[in-house]
């Protein structure tokens, strides 16, 4: 699991558009969106750069932030 920063999310209708873009990636993935820290928790085997361009190309400035990922760490 690994969470990705997201800056300019102001509302749930923003939420809903990083959620897509996670799933577009990958539909499997676990993913939970807190508007109020700007942070997408997401556990997914993809690594978390396809996550960041997804969400960039949504249209919201994304940063990797915390890395732990969920192979026994």
């Amino acid at each position: 699991m690994y969470d990705i920063s997201i800056s300019h999310m102001t509302c749930s209708h923003c939420a809903g558009t990083v959620e897509k873009a996670v799933k577009s990636v990958d539909p499997n993935a676990k993913v939970t969106v807190d508007l109020r820290a700007k942070i997408a928790s997401i556990e997914s085997d993809i690594g978390p750069a396809a996550f960041v361009a997804a969400i960039e190309n949504a249209g919201y400035k994304a940063s990797i932030g915390n890395a732990c990922f969920s192979q026994g760490i």
